[in-house]
């Protein structure tokens, strides 16, 4: 029989570790246990194969044994083995308790949430600046070797994460006496992360008899135990990568190793928001274009609409446009997107927003590969700041991939019982797949259709688990004539509330104040600039 103890990990007769490897292994070295090498291991070592990605588990610093792995084949661990979410709370974090808006949010937050804490929609970036994504973390080998179980702890929780998918991640106790031991007698790895808690001079020995057994390619990433200046200059011209100081949260360190792996030609990676319905015909669609809008002409970015609404979308519809290619050629030709490729399939509407526009008529064969959407998105990240995506009323493997993978989450909702049940599935799937990620955020949409019951805020966002961040008005007569005449909310009636919640949410969404619009000038009056 399973069980669950207070901490949420599983449980198997009296073994509290019995699912989790890292506890395992802590547990055996606490009480002098030794494991067993596993059909992966020879002799003693930690075998590593390239195919394979995720946390893969605690190898053993002594090289006669090795203590319990984790199962192959790019399993995660439990992120709740973190045992105390605040021990590494960052002091930014500590210091605005709104979390999501800071950029720096808490961990494992429980239904029993507040809230109310969300501040009011209207401030002009609500304090948050622009918002940036987080660099994916690519393909590579990443080792660490602590001195502290706290910090292995805290690296375990950060190999579980979205960002992290494709590292391929292992973790051993001993410091940097283990590391030197090790790689004296495996290959180095592509990034080799140290725990120490020794500093100065003694660390600059170390350091020493480590350059002799690293190889040249191996970046290496110190978590060190002093915040020391003269310390971090001395490391960074004897060629270490990265100073980090503990404690720290796991995002602070996924975003350290995303530094280290920028592209040098494209050193940004868009921030992806999805935007979904609870249930069909809440719409989510026409939310999502308005933002896109709002984001492109009232705050001046660049942003990137995707219509992966396959055989209904209707973005193209909605900016009166007429695309002779969609985003489904680049689905049915992914392993040959480029920037070239989606510049032949993107429309621009206007100078700062490109579509990638759902087929205008229903084709044989929609079905997409997982891979395929992953591949194709990757690249429209590299194309600009802003991605919104317009998903649709489905749930598929590929619908499950992009909604965790995205950097925010937007449900649109109306106030009604079977929106309530379905947005409360989702949050709880985002919140177990996306510890160290911001809670999905709720729009309701459609409030105060006459006659309806309908269930307030207050109460939805306490039954979801999730805040409600914006209450957009019932106004059939703007919303119709906007979409009849091609244009946007904002344009066909921007003095309504409907057009300024979505203007406020697209600031919540971004961190971008909306820009006052330029005064034409007498060249402009008289159309000398027009081209």
């Amino acid at each position: 029989m399973t069980t669950r103890d207070d901490r949420g990990r599983n449980m198997r007769g009296n073994d509290p570790h019995a699912h989790d490897p890292f506890e395992t292994a802590l547990s055996l070295d606490e009480r002098g246990g030794r494991g067993h090498p596993g059909p992966q291991q020879r002799g003693g070592q930690q075998q590593w194969s390239s195919g394979d990605a995720g946390f893969i588990g605690l190898v053993s610093d002594d090289p006669a044994g090795a203590h319990a792995q984790a199962p192959r084949g790019g399993s995660r661990p439990d992120p709740r083995a973190y045992q105390d979410p605040r021990a590494y709370q960052d002091p930014r974090y500590s210091q605005d308790p709104r979390g999501y808006d800071a950029g720096y949010p808490p961990q494992h937050r429980s239904s029993s949430i507040d809230h109310h804490r969300e501040p009011p929609l209207g401030h002009p970036t609500d304090g948050i600046g622009v918002r940036e994504a987080d660099q994916p973390i690519p393909r590579i080998r990443i080792h660490a070797a602590c001195d502290r179980r706290d910090v292995a702890r805290m690296i375990q929780v950060s190999a579980g994460d979205r960002r992290m998918e494709k590292a391929q991640v292992s973790i051993e106790l001993g410091g940097v006496e283990a590391a030197v031991a090790r790689l004296a007698a495996e290959p180095s790895p592509d990034l080799l992360i140290l725990d120490t808690v020794v500093y100065g001079a003694e660390l600059l020995r170390a350091l020493e008899r480590l350059s002799e057994v690293v190889e040249p390619k191996c970046k290496v990433m110190i978590i060190g135990a002093t915040n020391d200046i003269m310390l971090y200059r001395k490391l960074m011209q004897l060629g270490v990568s990265e100073y980090l100081v503990a404690p720290m949260e796991p995002v602070q360190l996924i975003r350290s190793i995303g530094q280290l792996y920028a592209a040098p030609d494209k050193p940004f990676a868009g921030r992806v928001t999805a935007v979904m319905g609870a249930r069909g015909g809440v719409g989510a669609s026409s939310i999502a274009h308005n933002i896109a809008w709002a984001i492109s002409e009232q705050q001046s970015a660049h942003v990137s609409l995707v219509d992966l609404d396959l055989p209904f979308g209707t973005a193209a519809m909605d900016f009166n446009e007429d695309p002779q290619q969609s985003i489904m050629d680049a689905l049915a030709a992914f392993e040959k997107v480029d920037e070239m490729f989606l510049d032949r399939v993107v429309t621009r509407p206007t100078e700062r927003l490109q579509l990638f526009t759902a087929p205008a008529r229903i084709e044989k064969g929609m079905d997409i590969d997982a891979a395929a959407v992953a591949a194709v998105l990757e690249k429209v990240r590299r194309t600009g700041p802003n991605i919104i995506l317009d998903l649709p009323h489905v749930w598929t493997s590929w619908m499950h991939q992009t909604v965790l993978s995205a950097d925010d989450i937007v449900i649109v909702a109306s106030p009604d019982l079977s929106s309530l049940r379905n947005a409360k599935n989702l949050v709880e799937f985002a919140v177990r797949a996306r510890p160290q990620d911001a809670l999905p955020i709720i729009v309701l949409n459609m409030v105060g259709i006459p006659k309806r019951p309908e269930i307030s805020a207050k109460d939805f966002a306490e039954n979801v688990g999730a805040p409600v961040v914006a209450e957009i008005p019932f106004d059939p007569a703007t919303f119709g004539a906007a979409v009849n005449n091609g244009h946007m909310l904002m344009e066909a009636g921007a003095a309504s509330k409907a057009a300024q919640v979505i203007s406020q949410l697209a600031t919540r969404l971004t961190g971008r104040a909306i820009q006052a619009p330029k005064r034409a000038g007498l060249l402009n009056k008289i159309g000398l600039n027009r081209r």
